[in-house]
């Protein structure tokens, strides 16, 4: 419990003054806000490993696509996540729910990196054009997106069905897409008390490579996923 309360207050802390500390850069080419997203990564590793005892290991850097443009779908248990692949990955361009641009000052952050929002469960126009959005974003930047196909955060044990917005995503840009498993939820559940002296795993996968049809290719990020996440756990 106590742990508990340090880590939450000492995390949330350094992620206000990070952001506030960056606030002028509003103002300042966006690859200046961008290292602003790193060091938030780095602090929420520093973090853990302090105040909750965590080791983080890294499996299958050698998998990482390189010298061509992919996205990367990610298991999704946690925060943790969120920020930390920023320092894994080169400053990914994030799809994620519309609500979270809204958090002041975080939000501002979330839209100058350029992050794409989308309404969960609803028909917009905003939603019908997110593919535009996407395809202009990759024309002009070597930055991954990332996409986290669950949906939202859930817990270690659950198995939900991975959203098509990933496979669109596939299907409409022709590239190859980097599965990354993630068993976060142990250390940094999305609900109840932060568990110390455990370990995150982060294990990217072997690509699955352009021109898979879309429904096949969503089983194959699912099985692979998955499958990793139960040796994981």
């Amino acid at each position: 419990m106590i742990r508990n309360f340090i880590f939450s207050i000492f995390f949330f802390a350094g992620i206000i003054i990070i952001s506030l500390i960056f606030l002028p850069a509003f103002f300042l080419p966006q690859k200046i806000v961008l290292y602003g997203g790193k060091l938030m990564g780095y602090w929420t590793s520093l973090c853990l490993k302090i105040f909750l005892s965590t080791k983080i290991i890294i499996k299958g850097r050698e998998n990482i696509i390189n010298n061509e443009k992919f996205f990367i779908a990610a298991s999704h248990q946690s925060m943790f996540e969120t920020f930390y692949l920023q320092t894994i990955f080169n400053s990914p361009v994030f799809i994620l729910k519309k609500e979270l641009l809204l958090i002041p000052v975080f939000g501002w952050y979330l839209k100058k990196i350029g992050s794409i929002s989308i309404k969960r469960n609803k028909v917009t126009k905003d939603n019908l054009g997110f593919l535009h959005d996407i395809s202009k974003i990759i024309e002009v930047t070597d930055r991954p997106l990332i996409i986290f196909p669950q949906g939202t955060r859930v817990l270690p044990h659950e198995r939900p069905s991975f959203k098509k917005g990933a496979s669109r995503i596939y299907e409409e840009l022709k590239i190859s897409c980097q599965p990354v498993a993630i068993n976060s939820g142990y250390v940094w559940p999305k609900k109840g008390q932060k568990n110390s002296n455990k370990i995150i795993t982060i294990s990217i996968l072997e690509p699955i490579i352009a021109g898979h049809p879309k429904e096949e290719f969503l089983k194959i990020l699912e099985n692979n996923i998955y499958e990793e996440l139960n040796l994981l756990n």
